[in-house]
């Protein structure tokens, strides 16, 4: 193994790995795929890229089968897909059978989740212009910095705790 390593260490710097393929340290795996440095060591902490082998001086070598992964992983990331589910997927894969069903059935349940959201979006909405409407009557209104938001009764009741998970999946953050 150790010299394995060290072989990949010198094969490294031609570019070669030791059976001849083409090995890529990070940084350039990082140019080639457009994803960051720190997001590759992320999704290896994460298990989906595998650990990729080492030179004697510690750098990552990752054959060019990587930048395949990355594709998966971007294209996953545009359906939907968590990196939880990729990993379930890639699991999967690498067991021997096919994700294709489990990914049909991730992918239906994604389906519901944004008609969900809007419907909570739609309450909310209604509430809240129920509120304006009730406000525009009652005008100004005593507090200590503003009496109609802290006489409101919008955003008390427990339904109204899914609107801010909603507003952050719009900004990208997902639950």
């Amino acid at each position: 193994m150790f010299s394995v390593m060290r072989n990949a260490h010198r094969h490294a710097a031609a570019g070669e790995g030791t059976k001849g393929v083409r090995v890529l340290r990070i940084g350039e795996v990082a140019r080639r795929s457009g994803v960051g440095v720190e997001a590759l060591r992320f999704y290896e902490r994460r298990g989906l890229l595998g650990r990729p082998a080492r030179t004697e001086s510690n750098y990552r070598v990752y054959d060019e089968s990587v930048l395949e992964r990355l594709d998966f992983i971007r294209r996953a990331q545009a359906v939907g897909f968590t990196l939880d589910e990729m990993g379930e997927i890639l699991a999967e894969s690498a067991g021997g059978r096919s994700p294709c069903l489990h990914v049909r059935e991730l992918a239906r349940r994604k389906l519901e989740e944004p008609d969900a959201r809007l419907a909570e979006l739609r309450r909310h909405r209604a509430d809240l212009a129920r509120t304006l409407a009730e406000w525009d009557e009652r005008g100004e209104e005593e507090g200590r910095v503003c009496g109609l938001i802290e006489h409101s009764t919008l955003g008390t009741h427990a339904e109204h705790a899914g609107v801010r998970g909603v507003r952050k999946a719009g900004k990208g953050v997902r639950k």
